[in-house]
């Protein structure tokens, strides 16, 4: 074959291969996408406190939230809302100055320029001293420093708004050199308007930092009306308050309001005097006109509330960590509360004997002349206390410097209803020189009460006698219970009821407290009909405003 012939043979077979090749090639070739890449084009503000927000805007973040991560200098981040092209997150408490960085469908970005990581402004502190000769209206983004006992005078007004925090001052720092802790005294005819929020709450608390608080920091809260006492009219304010109770008889007077407040480290010695110690918040002849709900006093090293003599009606109170008696009744009072819990430290007892309600009163055999006659009509309390539970030991008491649950002294009268005291030495103690006649006359009125988890159920004082109170209150129809510490179990207790780091009363489903509550003889229209025994059912009105770590909030913040 010629070599011209031989070239052209090959070439046909070279085009004919190739053309083979090509009509083997799959007709739809798979072509690899190009990969998704995330991108950060910038971070809004580029500087900024932890816990405020920050955005991100960028490309290719998910919209889902839980599929993104971010971090700040190294440090995850809770993000608030997402999409494709924006992310906004919550600065973390740890965080420190750094890159950003978001990752997401496999891969990471990070900001070409640092977040700037500051610390939340610090308030400023202004001091409250002496006696406020006008009407003001304090401001939340203020720290607020009581030095001694702060007045508010008759006509006068000090209005507080939601989340504002005050601060009391030791002892040490009175500038009239009386030795008294910081104290705010709302004055007969003075008025507060402190009204919280559940979210907003506003704060009492000690002047010392987070760490370094304890009890008896600082005094308390005072409040004093128009309502009656039954003491006569030079009779000096107690626990050092200046001035005397005088003769008022308006039940109806007007000190004010109180809502979603929070008391702290209360109950310092007045004047250096130990045995002398205002309650977290007290009342003198306060009246009607007046409202208070939401109140929390914790760690108080007195007690946590005291009523003396007046009207005045609350709800929803609670009492952590007390050290004297959780509620106190004096001078008369003829109130009504509802709604009130106690959670007690039982390592945490005051030398005199504490106790959950205790009702102190007018006794004709006083040694004071100034009882031997009622005054302004009144010569005993006959307040109303409905739904209160009163926690102390979750073991088995011990005698010592716990008390009882409900201790009624100095013929006292009082009606206590649909209430739960748990966990002391002594249920009911009933004390009175004229014998059982406050039993028999109905002057003291328990229905619906539960006895549990005590040594001594019910214990008589006086000319009263053990047996004559058990009789009376296990008498057919009061509905009074006794629940033996072998039979705990069946209340159904929440179980996180006792833990002081973060205790949770809610009964649970099926707790015999939730149902059997009976009709009071002195319920009248300021309760609410419920039909569980002791503080809560199924609502839960201490959530979110309440605190039981205040020695961890940092309030100069």
């Amino acid at each position: 074959m010629k070599p011209t012939n031989c070239r052209l043979l090959l070439l046909s077979l070279f085009i004919g291969l190739a053309g083979l090749i090509v009509s083997c090639k799959d007709p739809n070739p798979v072509v690899n996408p190009t990969p998704t890449t995330v991108t950060i084009s910038s971070i809004d503000p580029t500087s900024a406190p932890v816990g405020s927000t920050i955005a991100i805007t960028g490309t290719n973040f998910s919209s889902d939230p839980a599929s993104n991560t971010i971090t700040i200098g190294g440090v995850p981040a809770t993000i608030v809302s997402a999409s494709s092209t924006r992310l906004v997150v919550t600065v973390p408490t740890s965080a420190t100055t750094g890159p950003v960085s978001v990752s997401a469908g496999g891969q990471t970005a990070q900001s070409q320029t640092s977040l700037t990581v500051t610390l939340p402004s610090v308030k400023p502190v202004v001091t409250l001293q002496g006696t406020i000769f006008s009407s003001r209206t304090l401001s939340r983004d203020t720290v607020y420093l009581l030095r001694g006992i702060v007045y508010v005078p008759q006509t006068y007004t000090l209005t507080i708004p939601a989340g504002t925090v005050i601060r009391g001052a030791s002892a040490d720092a009175d500038p009239s050199g009386a030795n008294m802790p910081g104290a705010l005294v709302i004055e007969r005819g003075g008025f507060i308007n402190a009204r919280g929020t559940a979210s907003q709450p506003i704060v009492f608390t000690s002047a010392k930092t987070a760490g370094q608080r304890a009890t008896g920091d600082w005094g308390g809260v005072v409040l004093i009306g128009r309502s009656p006492v039954n003491r006569v009219g030079t009779t000096a304010n107690p626990r050092g308050i200046r001035g005397t109770v005088e003769t008022y008889g308006e039940p109806a007077s007007n000190s004010g309001a109180m809502q979603y407040v929070r008391i702290e480290y209360a109950g310092a010695p007045m004047a250096g005097n130990t045995a002398v110690r205002l309650a977290g918040l007290s009342f003198i002849g306060v009246g009607t006109g007046t409202t208070i709900d939401h109140i929390q006093v914790s760690n108080s090293g007195g007690d946590a509330y005291s009523w003396f003599g007046g009207t005045v009606n609350a709800k929803n109170l609670m009492a952590f960590r007390t050290t004297d008696d959780d509620w106190t009744v004096d001078w008369g009072y003829t109130g009504n509360v509802q709604f009130a819990a106690a959670l007690r430290d039982p390592s945490v007892f005051d030398a005199s004997g504490s106790n959950g309600l205790e009702v102190e009163n007018y006794e004709t055999a006083d040694t004071d002349v100034s009882l031997v006659t009622p005054i302004n009509g009144q010569a005993q309390n006959v307040p109303v206390f409905a739904n209160i539970s009163s926690f102390a030991y979750n073991t088995t008491p011990t005698t010592g410097n716990a008390r009882a649950g409900l201790f009624v002294r100095r013929n006292s009268a009082i009606s206590v209803y649909n209430s739960l005291f748990y966990g002391y030495p002594e249920g009911v103690h009933i004390e009175s020189t004229t014998g059982p006649s406050s039993l028999t006359s109905g002057t003291v009125d328990l229905r619906g009460v539960v006895l549990a988890n005590t040594l001594s159920p019910v214990v008589g004082g006086g000319a009263v006698t053990s047996d004559q109170v058990s009789q009376y209150v296990q008498t057919v129809g009061r509905n009074n219970q006794i629940v033996p510490s072998n039979n705990l179990a069946a209340l159904l207790l929440n179980g996180s009821n006792f833990t002081l780091t973060s205790p949770a009363f809610l009964p649970q489903s099926g707790s015999p407290l939730l149902s059997d509550a009976v009709s009071g003889n002195r319920l009248n229209s300021f309760f609410t009909v419920v039909t569980y025994r002791g503080a809560f059912g199924t609502d839960n009105w201490a959530t979110n405003w309440t605190n039981y770590n205040p020695q961890a909030v940092d309030y100069d913040r």
